[in-house]
């Protein structure tokens, strides 16, 4: 299978290089770097692709996938994009398998697959079920905290974080898209059927990777209890990618956001008390919150075995 990643140089590129470098049944494409945005060189590579990944801001990934589709309809390589780019796009799949048999089931099939967003992935697994079992009506408003290490922000930002000059403040969780439209709020409405984006408040902290998502929840505005949906999820996440736990508290009853630093997959759990429920999501931020997936991803289109080259 020959796979070519367009934008390889970012955080999310680099690992995906790193994952699909080990495979037997991967060969990496590449161009020289004079030649990564010329127009004509990339839509010959494309034609010699099986798979195109795009890690890219979302105005390159739009050109890229306008240079696919301007391709013989039979030379078109199947496209993983990682940006926000096409993420609520009703021709492009959104990659998230856990959700139901039917994503699953479409991503099999899809020519045009939107990796989720970091915070996002933590935020609708934990509410789309519920939505979808009819634990919490689809106008509820809910709030959502999650805490990131920095490599979520980028090269600029890791250079930020490591400079020896940086900032006192650095050392200090940074909350930020305090104007309440982060990139990812569209498709936390849009993919859990919610009518209203959630108030938002992610955190940037001192660490690398790592991500913790918590949405809580009051009692009265569930149908049902917390036992209700340790049920659901008990039911739903039973993956080596995806999985509930009972508990994601260590024995001083704190969860570390780190704690699934450098891999692929994400738990679940119900924490609080039956008045005031917390729904927290832990994975990594690189890992099921970007790159991870999308490797999944790439296993699952191309029919490998769906783990093949995630570290779990």
């Amino acid at each position: 299978m020959n796979v070519y990643i367009d934008g390889n140089s970012g955080t999310t590129g680099l690992r995906i290089h790193e994952r699909l470098a080990a495979r037997a049944d991967v060969t990496l494409l590449s161009l020289p770097e004079e030649k990564r945005k010329d127009p004509a060189a990339k839509k010959e590579i494309f034609a010699l692709s099986d798979v195109v990944f795009f890690c890219l801001p979302d105005p390159a990934a739009r050109e890229s996938a306008a240079l696919v589709e301007s391709l013989p309809e039979g030379s078109r390589p199947r496209i993983i994009d990682t940006s926000t780019a096409h993420r609520t796009a009703p021709d492009w799949v959104y990659g998230f398998p856990e959700l139901s048999e039917n994503f699953r089931r479409r991503l099999t099939d899809s020519l045009k697959t939107a990796v989720p967003g970091c915070h996002a992935s933590g935020f609708i697994a934990l509410v789309k079920p519920l939505v979808d079992a009819g634990l919490v009506a689809g106008d509820s408003l809910f709030c959502c905290h999650s805490l990131t290490g920095y490599s979520g922000g980028g090269k600029a930002m890791i250079a930020d974080y490591r400079a020896s000059d940086r900032n006192r403040t650095y050392s200090s969780p940074r909350q930020y898209g305090l104007n309440q439209q982060h990139k990812h709020l569209k498709e936390m409405k849009a993919i859990t059927g919610l009518a209203n984006e959630p108030a938002f408040c992610p955190i940037v902290g001192d660490f690398y990777s790592g991500m913790l998502v918590t949405v809580p929840l009051f009692r009265q505005n569930l149908r049902g209890n917390a036992a209700d949906i340790a049920a659901l999820y008990r039911d739903l996440y039973q993956s080596e990618v995806v999985r509930f736990v009972p508990s994601l508290a260590d024995e001083k009853g704190f969860i570390a956001a780190s704690a699934l630093s450098d891999r692929d997959s994400m738990r679940i759990a119900v924490c609080g008390n039956e008045e005031r429920i917390l729904l927290c999501a832990l994975y990594d931020n690189l890992g099921k919150g970007a790159s991870g997936a999308a490797i999944q991803c790439l296993n699952i289109m191309t029919g490998a075995e769906e783990t093949t080259g995630l570290a779990l």
